[in-house]
Order: C-alpha cells, then structure tokens, then sequence
C-alpha cells in the first residue's frame, strides 16, 4: 500500500519539521501498528516471524514472514488507513508535548484564563493555547465559577502521565504573592520584599513585608494611595478575601505582635527553643486577636512560626502586663 505515492517522502520531512516529529519514529510506529492490524485482521497467519516493513520511498508498506511476502491483496486499505491514524496521533502527540514545554516555563506564574465548564468537581479554564485545571482542592471554597468568567489563576504543576495536565490554583498562597509582585513596583524591584504569606483562602489572608531600604514604608508600599493597590489584589481574589499586610521584624515579640493586628496586645511571652508564645490580650480584645473561629490567631501563628497561646485577662489588668518585657524562656 502507499500514502500519497510519490510524495510521501516530501509530506512526511514537511510533517517532521512543522510538527516536531521524529521521521524514524514515526515510521517504526506506522510498521508496528500496520502489523497489529494484520494480526487483528488474519489471526490464523500471524506468529513471531511476521513483521512489517515500510518503504521510505513511497510510504508501501509490506508484511513479510521469514523475507517472505506474504501480503493479502485486500490489506491495502487497512494498512492506509492504519499509517494515516498513526501519523496523525504522532502530530497530536507532538503538538501537545509542546505545548505542555511552553507551560513548563511559566509554572510559578499567574495568568489570566477563562472558565470553559465545571463538572462539579474540576474547573476547566481556557489559558490560550491550551487549557488547564483547577483540582477541587485548589478551589475557594466559596467562591462561584462561571463559564466565560475570566479569572487570575496560579500555575501551580504539570501533572504528566496518561493524561497530562496543566494543574491550576486559586487557593496557593503564592498567587497573592505574584499578585503583589504585579501591582507593586517597589516588589519587582527588590526594595520590598515579601518574607511569607498564609491565607484562609476566601476569608483572609496575612502577608509579611520587609524592606532593608531607608525611608521605604513596606507595608504603605503595598496597600498604596487610599489602599488601591491592595484592593486590586482582594478583587482579583474574587473581593471576599480580607488581606492583612504585616511589617516583618527579626524581633519576634514585635513581629507577633504585629501579625495579631488590628488587637491590642497586652504581653508575649516567648519559649524560642520551642517556639511556642504566650499571648496576653485583654478581654476587650480577645475576639479580635483570636478571630472569627480562630482565623486570625492561626494565621498569625503560621506567619510567624510560633505557636501563639491567647491569654486573657481583665481590662484593668492590662496596664500592668504592658510595662512587662517579653520573658524568653
């Protein structure tokens, strides 16, 4: 049988070259497929000795048993047809290797892509040349994705095997970081830097800043001018999401203290070597330091690394705790 007779040679290097594709690959797939075919269409005249052999000419492609021709005269088509669905997977094959290469050079970037369905379990968003996932673990619980919505998302991994897939998120903490690396210019350019950030994905979340510069106000840096550039980076995450942007201090009773904002606190004592903090608030403002079921506590607790123990106390108690230095245990 022949593809194209002729100009298979020419169609297949142009193939090749646009596509990728390994020539020898691709014809050492087309001989063993066409003799799959053949022993799936004459079981009775297959054993080990059968083999296929394609002629790079033509693109004819031949059964032999022991150098013997043994070809039905009716196994032309199927050969044809069987070639051309083997060169055809070649060029998917190749098409999606390459652009799964172009992603891998963007995982740890965000991007902005647009929702193509949601089965209940997974998002499928349409990031330009291909689409991606969204894994229901990486969801905002509360948050609705609509088809044709366009939304930021966060290119987190490809997951290859099988299925190859490009994996999305919308919760990694790390897509509030490249938020701020995109709206603030003081954070592209290295004089703020961004030590951590732990969210409550949809609810709240706590960014550390730090700068070594100067006169450069980290934390006013990144809510900018009448706070715009902090909301910008709330409305990408769906405006839900409170966002609490904490200057980073190497002083842990100062850093702990400013992690527990907007609470007042009272007095920190610290166990470095276990880096456990006992927190003393008063009464008054328990509930702000400890957070709507403990959300704020939590966080600032994982933004700094100390397991953080409120304690409470009277109001008029306070002033006494608050002449008292931090106690390391």
């Amino acid at each position: 049988m022949s593809i194209i007779k002729n100009e298979f040679q020419l169609a297949l290097n142009q193939v090749a070259t646009e596509r990728g594709i390994s020539i020898d690959d691709v014809l050492s797939s087309i001989e063993l497929a066409v003799l799959a075919a053949f022993k799936k269409q004459y079981p009775d005249k297959y054993d080990e000795s059968v083999y296929a052999k394609i002629n790079k000419q033509t693109g004819e492609t031949r059964i032999f048993k022991d150098k013997t021709d043994i070809t039905p005269n009716d196994f032309g088509r199927i050969a044809a047809q069987t070639a051309k669905q083997v060169i055809l997977q070649k060029i998917r094959e190749a098409e999606k290797k390459t652009v799964v290469d172009t992603y891998r050079s963007q995982v740890g970037n965000i991007m902005k892509g647009r929702v193509i369905r949601f089965d209940g379990r997974n998002v499928y968003v349409d990031i330009g040349r291909t689409e991606g996932v969204i894994p229901r673990e990486e969801q905002i619980i509360n948050e609705t994705y609509t088809p044709n919505t366009t939304i930021t998302v966060y290119l987190k991994s490809i997951e290859e095997g099988d299925r190859t897939r490009i994996v999305l998120s919308r919760r990694d903490p790390s897509l509030i970081e490249e938020l701020f690396k995109k709206e603030v210019p003081e954070i592209s350019n290295g004089t703020v830097q961004i030590k951590k950030v732990v969210r409550n994905p949809g609810e709240r979340a706590k960014i550390a800043v730090f700068s070594a510069q100067s006169g450069v106000d980290p934390v006013g840096a990144c809510v900018g001018q009448k706070g715009i550039r902090v909301q910008t980076v709330t409305d990408e995450l769906g405006g839900k999401e409170k966002i609490d942007i904490i200057q980073w201090h190497p002083d842990n009773k100062l850093f702990i203290t400013a992690a527990l904002s907007p609470a007042k606190i009272s007095s920190i004592k610290i166990n470095e070597k276990e880096k456990k903090a006992t927190v003393t608030v008063t009464k008054s403002e328990a509930p702000l330091a400890i957070g709507k079921n403990g959300t704020n506590v939590n966080l600032a607790s994982a933004l700094t690394g100390f397991n953080l123990d409120i304690v409470q106390i009277d109001d008029d108690k306070s002033k006494t705790n608050e002449a008292e230095d931090t106690e390391k245990e």
